[in-house]
């Protein structure tokens, strides 16, 4: 009897023990339950919130007021036919005859101000100018750049690429800047008549050749008496016809 009273005990307290859990699950589930509840409102009003704060308010773009570059240029009420070609804009025409004369329809650009002959404004015009493309004009109606890194007295003559821009009063057909290639032709400061008489009096001591900036020459001439004045007959001939000149290649002034 003792045994079966212990067995009905142990029973009863395995069942207390299974209903306080599933009642303290039960009790957790309802409590996520409510916070989810009473997080979603604060969530959608977060929400709402920070979307009213980011949003930036309409302002309307301003218009751009800057002056082009190209005004600076362009004289203000000058006659239009004599703007620079960086001041207007023409139709090309494409019927006009290679070296002939040909007239051309133009219209200025914003911000320029120009007139007629009668001293009125106007927009429209046309000018006068030879057919001919940018790159065939001569060699005095446009600007290129120099190269120092090449040498001007060679055999054949080196030439090297320059970059030219045609003057601004100057009026062609195509791009205004062009490439092209040219002979080398730039001077280091050096006299030819310098050279020439420093040879002809110290040529002995190698004082032309120093002078040129040819030191192992110049020594060479220093040391051997001109090469017993053969080297410097020589020299005498070589700087008097131009076919020595200065060791960086430059061309004499």
């Amino acid at each position: 009897m003792a045994a079966l009273w212990v067995l009905r005990a142990v029973r009863g307290l395995c069942s207390a023990a299974l209903f306080l859990c599933q009642l303290s699950v039960l009790s957790g589930r309802a409590g996520s339950l409510m916070t989810t509840k009473l997080s979603q409102p604060q969530s959608t009003l977060a929400k709402s919130l920070t979307s009213t704060s980011t949003s930036a308010p309409y302002f309307k773009a301003v218009e751009s007021t800057e002056i082009p570059s190209y005004v600076i240029k362009c004289p203000s009420n000058g006659l239009c036919s004599r703007l620079p070609p960086d001041c207007m804009t023409c139709n090309t025409n494409y019927s006009c005859i290679y070296g002939k004369p040909a007239t051309f329809d133009c219209k200025v650009k914003p911000h320029v101000h120009c007139v007629d002959e009668s001293n009125l404004e106007q927009e429209n015009f046309t000018i006068n100018m030879t057919c001919q493309f940018c790159w065939q004009l001569a060699t005095s109606d446009y600007v290129c750049t120099n190269s120092t890194n090449c040498m001007t007295v060679s055999c054949p003559r080196q030439r090297y690429n320059a970059t030219c821009t045609v003057r601004d009063h100057i009026h062609c057909l195509g791009n205004r800047v062009f490439p092209k290639m040219l002979y080398c032709n730039w001077t280091g400061g050096y006299k030819w008549s310098t050279a020439l008489a420093l040879s002809i009096t110290l040529g002995g001591f190698g004082a032309d050749r120093f002078y040129l900036g040819q030191w192992r020459e110049g020594l060479g001439k220093l040391f051997s008496f001109g090469g017993l004045g053969i080297w410097t007959l020589i020299d005498v001939l070589l700087i008097g016809v131009g076919y020595v000149g200065p060791a960086d290649g430059s061309l004499y002034i």
